[in-house]
């Protein structure tokens, strides 16, 4: 409560404590919010449509519908139309393609425990091996990444070293009355920015640096861009040489998934770097020369 209360008044509410007997919070009674400060594109943005579905995964589906319909009446009319249409307009999808959504029962109990700054005692399945086992957690905060649910939390073996567990593999969780402190320098943005850039280059930590064909740029970055990360982006990667092509690396799982994934592109990329990958393409295309040589 205190933390709400001292964000209000950085905000700029004028809301004032008083202390003894009858005492408590108040907020100034001739004191009325001013939409009339907000921009139009502000108006705008908060009325685009999507997002939805991690706050009804909260139960907070119906809330944000009649806020925004609070926020609508008291917009000045200038503002109303402009608002319904970029809500009708503009859908901003978050989820993936073939996403399927996740089973995620225990997302309102770790809700609450965030809240309340209470443990929880899971049942967790890992992921690699899908063992199970039990953690006492400090949970301070959930993240939604492509609609799927994420705890940011410590556990007694972690030493106050973070731990990030996706929702959907907890198998069960209790509310403990143990109450844990809140860190004021913890920081839940810049921890998830941080540890999923972490996350990511630890699925592809074999690097390879290839010279692409300039027409083969939009095929390359059509079938890479949703399993692996580019150094800079494709179309910021340099000025194309004599021969059209331009440098660029990427990153793989290993050998064998960088060779399986380029092979098909043929004469149009090539690897520079590592040899080893260079050696294993030319293998593998004498190979298929042989095979496709043969007269049936």
């Amino acid at each position: 409560m205190y933390r709400d209360l001292e964000a209000l008044s950085m905000a700029g509410v004028p809301v004032y404590g008083e202390r003894g007997p009858g005492g408590g919070w108040s907020l100034l009674e001739d004191y009325r919010t001013n939409l009339t400060r907000l921009t139009e594109a502000e108006v705008n943005t908060l009325f685009m449509s999507g997002m939805a579905g991690p706050l009804e995964d909260l139960g907070l589906g119906k809330a944000r519908e009649d806020a925004l319909l609070k926020l609508l009446a008291a917009l000045p009319s200038v503002y109303r139309r402009n608002a319904e249409m970029a809500r009708q307009r503009i859908h901003l999808d978050a989820t993936g393609w073939f996403h399927h959504d996740e089973p995620v029962p225990y997302l309102p109990l770790i809700q609450e425990a965030i809240w309340n700054d209470r443990r929880l005692r899971l049942t967790y399945q890992r992921g690699s091996d899908h063992t199970l086992g039990e953690r006492l957690v400090n949970p301070f905060g959930l993240v939604a990444k492509a609609s799927v649910w994420y705890l940011v939390c410590t556990t007694a073996e972690s030493g106050g070293e973070m731990r990030v567990y996706r929702v959907s593999r907890i198998q069960s969780a209790e509310l403990t009355d143990e109450h844990f402190e809140w860190p004021d320098t913890f920081d839940l943005v810049a921890f998830w920015n941080e540890w999923s850039a972490t996350f990511e280059k630890s699925l592809y930590p074999y690097p390879v640096t290839l010279r692409v064909a300039t027409e083969s740029l939009s095929e390359l970055s059509y079938l890479f861009g949703d399993w692996v990360q580019t150094r800079q982006t494709l179309l910021q990667s340099g000025s194309p040489d004599e021969q059209g092509r331009i440098t660029l690396s990427l990153y793989f799982e290993s050998l064998s998934h960088a060779r399986s994934h380029l092979l098909g592109f043929g004469t149009s990329v090539e690897v520079l770097e590592p040899q080893e990958l260079r050696d294993s393409l030319a293998e593998y295309a004498v190979r298929i020369a042989q095979l496709y040589g043969q007269r049936l």
